[in-house]
Protein backbone atom coordinates (compact mmCIF):
# COMPACT_ATOMS: atom_id res chain seq x y z
CA UNK A 1 0.00 0.00 0.00
CA UNK A 2 1.18 3.36 -1.03
CA UNK A 3 1.73 6.17 1.84
CA UNK A 4 1.24 9.68 1.90
CA UNK A 5 2.17 11.86 4.52
CA UNK A 6 0.18 14.72 4.99
CA UNK A 7 1.49 18.00 6.74
CA UNK A 8 -1.14 20.93 7.78
CA UNK A 9 0.20 24.21 8.20
CA UNK A 10 -1.00 27.64 8.48
CA UNK A 11 2.06 29.97 10.21
CA UNK A 12 3.94 27.39 12.02
CA UNK A 13 7.53 28.32 11.11
CA UNK A 14 8.74 27.63 14.61
CA UNK A 15 7.24 24.15 15.19
CA UNK A 16 7.99 23.59 11.61
CA UNK A 17 12.29 24.31 12.09
CA UNK A 18 11.68 22.21 15.08
CA UNK A 19 10.46 19.20 14.01
CA UNK A 20 11.40 19.27 10.05
CA UNK A 21 14.90 16.94 11.28
CA UNK A 22 12.74 14.56 13.08
CA UNK A 23 10.02 13.87 10.80
CA UNK A 24 10.58 10.90 9.20
CA UNK A 25 10.18 11.60 5.78
CA UNK A 26 11.99 8.48 4.32
CA UNK A 27 8.99 6.13 5.46
CA UNK A 28 6.54 7.77 3.40
CA UNK A 29 5.64 7.24 -0.25
CA UNK A 30 4.98 10.62 -0.78
CA UNK A 31 4.98 13.68 1.63
CA UNK A 32 3.28 16.77 0.78
CA UNK A 33 1.85 20.34 2.85
CA UNK A 34 -1.45 21.53 2.80
CA UNK A 35 -0.82 25.04 3.70
CA UNK A 36 -3.60 28.10 4.85
CA UNK A 37 -2.11 31.57 3.84
CA UNK A 38 0.89 30.92 5.86
CA UNK A 39 3.15 34.59 5.81
CA UNK A 40 5.42 33.54 8.18
CA UNK A 41 7.83 31.50 5.63
CA UNK A 42 6.42 28.22 6.31
CA UNK A 43 5.63 27.91 2.48
CA UNK A 44 9.14 28.90 1.26
CA UNK A 45 10.49 26.70 4.08
CA UNK A 46 8.92 23.39 2.65
CA UNK A 47 9.77 24.40 -0.99
CA UNK A 48 13.63 24.92 -0.03
CA UNK A 49 14.09 21.25 0.83
CA UNK A 50 11.78 20.02 -2.22
CA UNK A 51 8.60 19.33 -0.42
CA UNK A 52 5.27 19.94 -2.50
CA UNK A 53 3.45 22.76 -1.01
CA UNK A 54 -0.61 22.90 -1.77
CA UNK A 55 -2.37 26.27 -1.85
CA UNK A 56 -5.89 25.96 0.70
CA UNK A 57 -7.62 28.65 -0.76
CA UNK A 58 -10.93 28.22 1.98
CA UNK A 59 -10.19 28.77 5.36
CA UNK A 60 -10.68 25.63 7.79
CA UNK A 61 -9.42 22.26 8.91
CA UNK A 62 -12.31 20.52 7.18
CA UNK A 63 -11.31 21.75 3.99
CA UNK A 64 -7.72 20.81 4.22
CA UNK A 65 -8.68 17.54 4.88
CA UNK A 66 -10.86 16.91 1.83
CA UNK A 67 -8.16 18.81 0.10
CA UNK A 68 -5.11 16.35 0.95
CA UNK A 69 -7.59 13.52 0.18
CA UNK A 70 -8.27 14.79 -3.30
CA UNK A 71 -4.88 15.25 -4.09
CA UNK A 72 -3.09 12.53 -2.38
CA UNK A 73 -1.55 9.08 -4.54
CA UNK A 74 -1.34 7.08 -1.63
CA UNK A 75 -3.80 4.37 -0.28
CA UNK A 76 -3.05 5.76 3.25
CA UNK A 77 -3.18 9.07 4.72
CA UNK A 78 -1.69 10.24 7.64
CA UNK A 79 -2.32 13.89 8.62
CA UNK A 80 0.45 15.21 10.75
CA UNK A 81 0.66 18.87 12.23
CA UNK A 82 4.12 20.40 13.14
CA UNK A 83 3.00 22.76 15.83
CA UNK A 84 4.44 20.99 18.50
CA UNK A 85 2.23 19.07 19.87
CA UNK A 86 2.33 15.89 18.08
CA UNK A 87 5.14 13.38 17.98
CA UNK A 88 6.37 12.93 14.00
CA UNK A 89 7.28 9.44 15.48
CA UNK A 90 4.20 8.42 15.71
CA UNK A 91 3.34 9.03 12.02
CA UNK A 92 5.12 5.76 11.62
CA UNK A 93 3.56 3.46 13.67
CA UNK A 94 -0.01 4.89 12.58
CA UNK A 95 0.76 4.00 8.93
CA UNK A 96 2.01 0.21 10.25
CA UNK A 97 -1.37 -0.22 12.14
CA UNK A 98 -3.24 0.52 8.50
CA UNK A 99 -1.05 -1.48 6.56
CA UNK A 100 -1.40 -4.28 9.33
CA UNK A 101 -5.41 -4.40 8.31
CA UNK A 102 -6.94 -1.27 9.92
CA UNK A 103 -9.75 1.12 8.71
CA UNK A 104 -8.02 4.37 10.54
CA UNK A 105 -5.78 4.64 13.50
CA UNK A 106 -5.75 7.34 16.17
CA UNK A 107 -3.38 8.64 17.91
CA UNK A 108 -4.78 9.17 21.86
CA UNK A 109 -3.86 11.68 24.19
CA UNK A 110 -6.43 9.67 27.06
CA UNK A 111 -5.10 5.96 26.89
CA UNK A 112 -2.53 4.74 29.49
CA UNK A 113 1.21 6.12 28.60
CA UNK A 114 -0.17 9.19 26.94
CA UNK A 115 -0.27 12.01 27.77
CA UNK A 116 -2.72 15.83 26.81
CA UNK A 117 -0.71 18.92 26.74
CA UNK A 118 -3.22 20.43 29.80
CA UNK A 119 -2.18 17.21 31.67
CA UNK A 120 -0.61 19.19 34.21
CA UNK A 121 -2.89 22.11 34.21
CA UNK A 122 -5.26 22.03 37.67
CA UNK A 123 -8.14 23.10 35.53
CA UNK A 124 -7.55 21.03 32.04
CA UNK A 125 -11.10 21.87 30.61
CA UNK A 126 -9.77 20.92 27.48
CA UNK A 127 -9.37 17.40 28.06
CA UNK A 128 -12.65 17.41 30.09
CA UNK A 129 -14.13 18.45 26.74
CA UNK A 130 -12.59 16.12 25.08
CA UNK A 131 -13.25 13.12 27.05
CA UNK A 132 -17.13 13.67 27.18
CA UNK A 133 -17.65 14.10 23.61
CA UNK A 134 -16.15 10.62 23.11
CA UNK A 135 -18.18 9.38 25.85
CA UNK A 136 -20.98 10.57 24.18
CA UNK A 137 -19.44 9.10 20.55
CA UNK A 138 -19.38 5.83 22.41
CA UNK A 139 -22.28 6.14 24.21
CA UNK A 140 -24.57 6.59 20.84
CA UNK A 141 -22.56 4.76 17.95
CA UNK A 142 -21.63 1.85 19.87
CA UNK A 143 -17.69 2.70 19.93
CA UNK A 144 -14.76 2.39 22.40
CA UNK A 145 -12.55 5.02 22.05
CA UNK A 146 -10.58 6.81 24.00
CA UNK A 147 -9.70 9.88 22.13
CA UNK A 148 -12.37 10.57 19.05
CA UNK A 149 -10.96 14.42 18.64
CA UNK A 150 -7.36 14.24 17.68
CA UNK A 151 -6.58 15.08 13.90
CA UNK A 152 -3.53 13.37 14.58
CA UNK A 153 -4.44 9.96 12.77
CA UNK A 154 -4.11 7.73 9.47
CA UNK A 155 -6.57 6.65 7.60
CA UNK A 156 -7.31 4.24 4.15
CA UNK A 157 -7.88 6.44 1.21
CA UNK A 158 -10.86 4.50 0.13
CA UNK A 159 -12.49 4.67 3.56
CA UNK A 160 -12.25 7.91 4.29
CA UNK A 161 -14.07 8.51 0.78
CA UNK A 162 -16.53 6.40 2.40
CA UNK A 163 -17.73 8.83 5.64
CA UNK A 164 -18.75 11.66 2.92
CA UNK A 165 -17.30 14.00 5.38
CA UNK A 166 -18.62 17.80 5.04
CA UNK A 167 -17.68 19.17 8.97
CA UNK A 168 -15.84 22.24 8.50
CA UNK A 169 -13.04 23.76 10.57
CA UNK A 170 -11.85 21.27 13.97
CA UNK A 171 -15.20 19.59 14.41
CA UNK A 172 -14.46 17.34 10.63
CA UNK A 173 -12.32 14.87 13.27
CA UNK A 174 -15.19 13.92 15.74
CA UNK A 175 -17.59 13.56 12.64
CA UNK A 176 -15.09 11.41 10.48
CA UNK A 177 -14.53 9.21 14.16
CA UNK A 178 -18.93 9.17 15.11
CA UNK A 179 -19.04 8.22 10.94
CA UNK A 180 -16.53 5.43 11.23
CA UNK A 181 -18.15 4.01 14.17
CA UNK A 182 -21.51 3.62 12.34
CA UNK A 183 -19.92 1.94 9.48
CA UNK A 184 -18.15 -0.37 11.90
CA UNK A 185 -14.49 0.53 10.30
CA UNK A 186 -12.09 -0.86 12.12
CA UNK A 187 -10.05 1.56 14.45
CA UNK A 188 -7.15 1.21 16.35
CA UNK A 189 -5.51 3.74 18.99
CA UNK A 190 -2.36 4.49 20.16
CA UNK A 191 -1.15 5.88 23.31
CA UNK A 192 0.60 9.83 22.31
CA UNK A 193 2.47 12.40 24.60
CA UNK A 194 1.19 15.17 23.10
CA UNK A 195 3.77 18.18 23.94
CA UNK A 196 3.07 22.35 24.37
CA UNK A 197 2.70 23.91 21.28
CA UNK A 198 5.73 25.82 19.69
CA UNK A 199 4.87 29.13 18.28
CA UNK A 200 2.66 30.07 16.64
CA UNK A 201 -1.26 30.26 18.06
CA UNK A 202 -4.07 27.91 18.15
CA UNK A 203 -7.02 28.45 16.17
CA UNK A 204 -9.20 25.92 18.06
CA UNK A 205 -11.45 28.16 20.77
CA UNK A 206 -12.60 25.91 23.16
CA UNK A 207 -16.42 27.32 23.69
CA UNK A 208 -16.90 27.97 19.71
CA UNK A 209 -15.43 24.71 19.20
CA UNK A 210 -17.78 22.93 21.69
CA UNK A 211 -20.80 24.56 20.63
CA UNK A 212 -20.00 23.01 16.58
CA UNK A 213 -19.21 19.37 18.00
CA UNK A 214 -22.68 19.44 19.92
CA UNK A 215 -24.03 20.60 16.79
CA UNK A 216 -22.39 17.49 14.95
CA UNK A 217 -23.16 15.11 17.41
CA UNK A 218 -27.43 15.76 17.32
CA UNK A 219 -27.44 16.12 13.02
CA UNK A 220 -25.34 12.54 13.32
CA UNK A 221 -27.86 11.23 15.45
CA UNK A 222 -30.78 12.12 13.42
CA UNK A 223 -29.00 11.44 10.05
CA UNK A 224 -28.23 7.80 10.84
CA UNK A 225 -26.04 6.40 8.13
CA UNK A 226 -28.17 8.76 5.48
CA UNK A 227 -24.76 10.31 4.46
Amino acid sequence: MKSSLIILTRNEIEGVKNLFNKTPFDKFDECFVVDYKSTDGTVEYFKERNIRVLPQEKKGRGEAFRLAEAKASGDILIFFSPDGNEDPADTVKLKELIEGGYDMAIASRFLPASRSDDSDSATPYRSWGNKSFTFLANLFFGGRLSDSINGFRAVKKDKFKELNLNAEGFAIEYQMSIRALKLKQKIKEIPTIEDHRIGGKSTAKTIPLGLKLLKILFKEIIIGKNF
